[in-house]
Parts: C-alpha cells; structure tokens; sequence
C-alpha cells in the first residue's frame, strides 16, 4: 500500500507521489519529466525549484523510507530496553513501514541500477549507515548471550533483510494477513534464528 495521499499534500509531496505512479506503471526510463510535471499539475520551474533532475526524485523516493527507518530505529534504541525487545520492536518497525512504502519501495529497488554513479554511491553510504546500527542491535544481543555468535554478522542480518525486499513479490494489503501479523510472525522466525544453538 503506497504512503496515504494527504489533503495538504506539498508540491514536492505531489511530485514524489505521482513521479512513484509513473515509474511504477511504464518504467523510470520511459518516464519523461513532462508527464511527471503534467500529471503533477505543476511546471518544470517547480520540480526544478525542489530536484534537480529525475534522478533526484528517484533518490528521494528511496531516502524518504530509509530516513523514516533510521529515526524510527534511533528513537527505540533510545529507549533503552533490552537488545531483544529492541531487536522485536525495530524489526516490527522495519516490516510495518516497507509494507506501507511498499509501492515506492518495489519502485525504487527495481529503477536503482539506473541512478547516476554519484547518487548510487550516496545510496549505498546511507545503506551502510542504517546496517551498521541495525548490526549495533544485534551486538548488543551477542554481548548479553541472547544472539548466536557462531554465524557471521552480515549473513544474519541479510537473512532478515531478504524477508523485506522479497515483501513486495507476496504481500498484498488484501490479503487476510494484516501488515502487523506479517511483522510480528516474521519477527518471531528471525528472532527464532538469532537464538544462541545449545551446545551438548
């Protein structure tokens, strides 16, 4: 389910929005800036005012969910609990908000390959950012001997970050499962699997 359209909707908001219809619809490269200023509403001096250029708009479609994650992230951290109830909660977060921004992430992840070398460096430097706090989390958990330390920390996390990006090739808002039950069982499974494996 894409992000709800609100009714003081900003110009740069209405931009992203039906910038994110279009790619999705006929492909990022077949998109011309015309019809994204068009079916804005809006003139090339407006889109112009906020983003640079078409590959702008696809970054900040990308930067808008990840920016949202990170504060989300940070402010559950801060509430100092322990790494397993952070972990819960910070998965939950991540799962809940990539199927809200489900429509924009699919767009994203599928147009990438096409951003200019400088925004894809950009985009892999707050990727890391993100991954590194997330693996502070699952630290935290390894020092308190709640999370395994026999398996590499990158496979653990891509193991949980697979079940995200693969959200969009299974998961409908139609469907019977609500995007709480999705996050809560899929969290289950990857806590499940950080467990520390009994030795005999």
């Amino acid at each position: 389910m894409a992000a709800t359209v609100a009714t003081t909707e900003t110009v740069p908001e209405k931009l992203v929005r039906v910038s994110v219809e279009l790619f999705a619809s006929q492909g990022y490269a077949q998109t011309s800036v015309q019809q994204i200023v068009d079916a804005a509403g809006v003139t090339k001096g407006a889109l112009y005012h906020y983003f640079k250029s078409k590959d702008d708009l696809l970054f900040d479609i990308y930067d808008r969910i990840l920016s949202l994650q990170r504060e989300h992230l940070e402010e559950i951290v801060a509430r100092g609990r322990g790494a397993e109830a952070t972990m819960r909660l910070v998965c939950e977060d991540v799962l809940v908000t990539s199927i809200e921004w489900m429509n924009e992430g699919a767009t994203f992840f599928r147009s990438q390959h096409m951003l200019s070398q400088a925004r894809q460096d950009e985009v892999k430097r707050r990727r890391r950012e993100y991954n590194d706090a997330f693996e502070r989390v699952l630290n935290a958990g390894q020092r308190e001997g709640v999370f395994r330390t026999d398996v590499p920390d990158a496979v653990l996390i891509a193991h949980f970050f697979s079940d995200v990006h693969y959200l969009s090739q299974w998961y409908s808002s139609r469907g019977p499962l609500s995007k709480e039950k999705v996050a809560s069982e899929l969290t289950d499974l990857f806590l499940a699997s950080l467990r520390p494996v009994p030795t005999n």
